[in-house]
């Protein structure tokens, strides 16, 4: 497979975009879970509790799936780097490339209806 400029700029783009995305997205987790420690101190029914429990459960989760991603991006650009100092052809996978697009689309969906049922849970008991 021929690598050009353009295609390395492309992938390289899009890992920055990626890592960025990523970071705020962890960022994010770190606000979600002071905010759970917050609602535990001032709120000590069952029900509310066990929702809690099932949230912070959740942001383990997704900060799991996020460095994962960061893991196999990261690995990527190393692999694309190296193969760049040797003189080589970069090892442009468009497999894995798509294969990544797919993983970072599902992340952001997943993401996204979690934040959405966090925030509808703040407004109910808040």
């Amino acid at each position: 497979m021929v690598t050009t400029t353009s295609s390395i700029e492309k992938l390289h783009f899009d890992h920055r975009l990626w890592m960025n995305e990523l970071s705020f997205f962890s960022d994010e987790l770190r606000i979600y879970e002071r905010r759970l420690e917050d609602l535990v101190n001032k709120n000590n029914e069952t029900k509310v509790l066990s929702l809690l429990e099932q949230f912070q459960n959740q942001f383990i989760r997704q900060r799991e799936v996020l460095e994962e991603l960061h893991h196999n991006i990261k690995v990527h650009e190393q692999k694309i780097g190296e193969a760049l100092r040797r003189g080589e052809e970069a090892p442009l996978d468009p497999n894995f490339h798509d294969y990544m697009k797919g993983e970072m689309e599902s992340y952001r969906n997943i993401y996204r209806d979690l934040k959405r049922k966090f925030y509808s849970f703040l407004a109910r008991y808040l």
